[in-house]
């Protein structure tokens, strides 16, 4: 699974990224979640490349991507995907992502329309403040010996209980995935979420966009994904009975949303 391609960035920092699918299909750009890695899609992928070219990335701190210092920036995150597109020669293509890679989409759906066609933002929010609620967690993952305590707060957060009793093993896979993953890039990305408030700038997003929430979901609380919908104009809200792993906690009806928004005329 790991042949990667690679492409540096302006500020000299090297993306992994891999596409699957047909090179005659509209190109899908997938964004990972904070803490992940391109692999977070798997279940999703061959599905999604029947009917598009995927294109999947690490977001710079994360997999086989470089570790920058942080903190990282949106803006940045977002211009890593556009120099992503340009190496590729990719015009325009649709985005999906979910958490933090949500939050690149609705920058980009900001900031770069004429990149974007259709938008699907997953799981996420425009604001996820006060900036102080971060400070803690970010003290302590960086006095921990290691990504231990962390990366079990993080599976509680985006699993339900009955996965864990199940020994469900996407929970293994997501827990490698935080073990992973240095702790200077999830803090350099908590930075960019922690600076980030967007809940007017959304408003001004053009594009045909699909918000999907998860109805138990701790992180981004639903109540985000509803106001979302109210803002950017347009958009359409579905609510899945999940925690913040959409995409893996009900695969089907999240690819089958996605394929039918994506492939929909006149979103």
């Amino acid at each position: 699974m790991d042949n990667f391609s690679y492409f540096t960035t302006s500020d000299g920092v090297s993306i992994a990224h891999r596409m699957d699918g047909h090179d005659n299909k509209p190109v899908l750009v997938l964004s990972n979640s904070i803490g992940t890695t391109l692999r977070m899609w798997d279940g999703q992928v061959a599905e999604l490349s029947r009917h598009f070219s995927v294109l999947r990335y690490d977001a710079r701190g994360h997999g086989a991507s470089s570790v920058p210092a942080g903190p990282y920036s949106v803006a940045r995150l977002g211009h890593d995907v556009l120099e992503l597109m340009d190496t590729l020669g990719i015009g325009q293509a649709h985005f999906l992502g979910l958490s933090l890679g949500g939050i690149v989409g609705q920058w980009l759906g900001i900031h770069a329309p004429a990149r974007i066609d259709r938008l699907v933002l997953s799981n996420t929010a425009p604001y996820l403040g006060p900036a102080d609620r971060f400070d803690a967690p970010i003290a302590q993952a960086l006095q921990a010996d290691d990504m231990t305590a962390t990366a079990e707060t993080f599976l509680h957060d985006w699993f339900p209980a009955s996965m864990f009793e199940a020994r469900d093993p996407a929970v293994q896979t997501f827990r490698t995935m935080l073990l992973t993953t240095s702790r200077h890039g999830l803090v350099g990305s908590w930075r960019a979420v922690q600076d980030t408030d967007m809940r007017q700038d959304i408003a001004c997003i053009t594009r045909p966009t699909l918000v999907i929430a998860g109805e138990h979901d701790t992180v981004t609380a639903a109540s985000y994904s509803v106001q979302m919908a109210q803002t950017i104009p347009g958009a359409t809200l579905l609510v899945l009975p999940a925690v913040h792993l959409s995409n893996v906690e009900f695969p089907r009806e999240f690819v089958d949303a996605v394929v039918k928004f994506l492939l929909s005329p006149g979103a």
